[in-house]
């Protein structure tokens, strides 16, 4: 790709799929959903969208080639869209895509004295990444997974994600079904384990039996003391893994959680840059990293996982609400590393939003396949954009 083959135009558009059962599970009594479409999860605290939403970003070169982006944006995405039409597209127009790297920092730098560190600002800015990214790939014909040093499998071993049912029964039959299929691990929500956390792993440990792994995913939902003394119980069941036992913002408490040595914990879901992991590392504050590439982007996704790999921990990619796009960036970029014992498989969106991508990308038996075409491998099919909630372009 020469200077000739510039940036010629940066379109973002919002996307929201209707889905049957809210993200992670059915409601709850005191759950509703508002009338913009979000219900806020009494477990945690935390809102969420009713349908499954999120950015897509398309960058088009002066040759009519294209890179496509998608970014999180399951809560007010026009903030995300906003940012990009505003501030990150008019600085990439007439820009040359070859040097994907150069560009993220100069836009990383934007708003260095504006208090961006974290939040849509860097969302905006991961999904406009992986856009450049997947331009510079299809340009010279190669997956992503080669320009990021090359892939070591076409197969990566999935952990089951989430079982959005009612009853804790359901939840164990659904677990059930899903480690008949070839998986060998599953995670489960704390928040909505409405008979008890204990109870919940308990009643999976029995069902899976001995050999599964069982995740626990906390939701910031505990202080340290609380989290540990909850791990204690959690690990007589051969807990695996416990992901965000406390607050984000409570660096020293999660330490404490991960000094206790119950299992290991798990972090980085909510964190975008190696500065925000870094003192994270220092710390010892997790044993298992879990960057979400829609956050991060694909340079500090490298950045983070090469940052792990000085301090000897092993990262399990995180995957939230994606129409396929950015699900197959954090593939192709799993793909090239050495310590990467699972990725997560978040079934009820994947299979579901699947279609809406062409490629060969695809989850079964177990392990996810890599998709194997230039760039990120995928791009929104026609079917997508029944479902755009909104549109705005920028062109030079």
């Amino acid at each position: 790709m020469t200077q000739l083959d510039a940036i010629r135009s940066i379109e973002t558009f919002v996307i929201s799929l209707p889905r049957e059962v809210p993200y992670l599970g059915p409601l709850r009594e005191g759950e509703s959903i508002n009338a913009r479409g979000y219900l806020v999860r009494k477990g945690n605290k935390t809102i969420y969208p009713s349908t499954d939403m999120s950015v897509l970003i398309k960058i088009t070169a002066e040759s009519g080639l294209v890179g496509w982006g998608e970014t999180y944006g399951i809560a007010a995405p026009e903030a995300v869209t906003s940012i990009i039409d505003e501030l990150l597209g008019p600085v990439l127009l007439r820009r040359d895509p070859a040097t994907p790297r150069v560009l993220h920092e100069e836009l990383y730098d934007l708003m260095r004295v504006r208090g961006f560190f974290g939040g849509y600002y860097l969302d905006a800015l991961a999904g406009v990444d992986i856009a450049i990214w997947d331009l510079l790939g299809k340009s010279l014909g190669v997956p992503l997974s080669t320009l990021l040093g090359g892939r070591r499998s076409s197969h990566l071993p999935a952990y089951v994600s989430g079982l959005p049912r009612a009853t804790l029964q359901e939840r164990c039959d659904m677990a059930v079904e899903l480690i008949g299929r070839g998986y060998r691990a599953v995670k489960f929500a704390a928040v909505v384990s409405d008979d008890g956390v204990v109870r919940e792993m308990a009643a999976l440990r029995e069902a899976l039996g001995p050999d599964i792994q069982i995740f626990a995913d906390l939701h910031w939902k505990y202080s340290a003391p609380d989290a540990i003394r909850l791990i204690r119980r959690l690990a007589e069941y051969d807990l695996a893994c416990a992901e965000a036992p406390c607050q984000p913002e409570d660096l020293e408490g999660q330490a404490a959680v991960a000094r206790s040595g119950y299992t290991p914990v798990a972090l980085g879901e909510e964190l975008r840059t190696v500065f925000e992991y870094r003192p994270r590392f220092e710390a010892r504050a997790m044993g298992i990293i879990q960057p979400e590439i829609g956050h991060t982007g694909v340079t500090e996704f490298m950045q983070i996982c090469d940052m792990a790999r000085t301090f000897h921990i092993p990262v399990m990619p995180h995957a939230s609400i994606s129409c396929g796009i950015f699900m197959a960036a954090s593939l192709q970029a799993a793909s090239t590393l050495q310590n990467m014992p699972f990725h997560e498989y978040q079934h009820s969106i994947f299979d579901k939003n699947l279609p809406l991508v062409t490629g060969d990308m695809g989850c079964s038996d177990g392990f996810y396949h890599v998709p194997s075409g230039p760039g990120l491998g995928v791009a929104p099919s026609e079917a997508i954009f029944a479902h755009v909630r909104s549109q705005t372009s920028l062109r030079g």
